[in-house]
């Protein structure tokens, strides 16, 4: 493909991104707040792919979109179902945050047009670091990797049983 091609691809998903992200923030609605996080997600997931990031593209939708979003989803709904409420905002601070991103905004492109150096590569990576990555973690780091499971399968056992909903027997009193 040509530059061109990539340039236009980038810029798509820097706009769906970007969209995605500030809907996170303007949404009143919870639910419609987390559905944005998600294409927010796999938005910086596609960027780190065109930065020859793909081990951090795989686990940025392996960990934020897979685990986090997920469990976050399964928050919203739970609570909304268990105690009954709208789940909407009643905050919306529209003037401090466009100011903090128009700062942002202008702090970027200062250092953008000041950077003279600056200049893209034409070089083209190849591989992956994948390969290596895992050969490390089932060699040298094997029981560091194997205490994380263990630690991550007893945080699971307990959210579960925190979460699980008892009914009051009546028969037993």
């Amino acid at each position: 493909m040509s530059n061109l091609t990539y340039t236009i691809i980038f810029y798509l998903f820097a706009v769906i991104t970007l969209c995605s992200a500030a809907f996170v923030v303007f949404s009143k609605n919870v639910i419609y707040s987390a559905f944005s996080l998600l294409f927010t997600f796999f938005g910086v997931a596609a960027l780190y792919v065109f930065l020859s990031a793909d081990f951090i593209a795989v686990t940025q939708v392996v960990v934020y979109v897979g685990g986090i979003l997920v469990l976050l989803l399964f928050g919203v709904m739970f609570t909304k179902s268990i105690m009954n409420t709208e789940m909407q905002t009643d905050v919306l601070h529209i003037v401090p945050g466009t100011l903090i991103l128009a700062g942002i905004i202008g702090a970027l492109l200062y250092t953008f047009y000041t950077t003279h150096t600056w200049m893209p590569s034409n070089k083209q990576l190849y591989g992956s670091i994948v390969e290596r990555i895992g050969y490390e973690t089932m060699s040298h780091f094997v029981l560091p990797f194997e205490m994380v499971s263990i630690l991550l399968l007893a945080a699971l056992i307990g959210a579960a049983f925190l979460a699980r909903f008892d009914k009051p027997d009546k028969t037993k009193s």
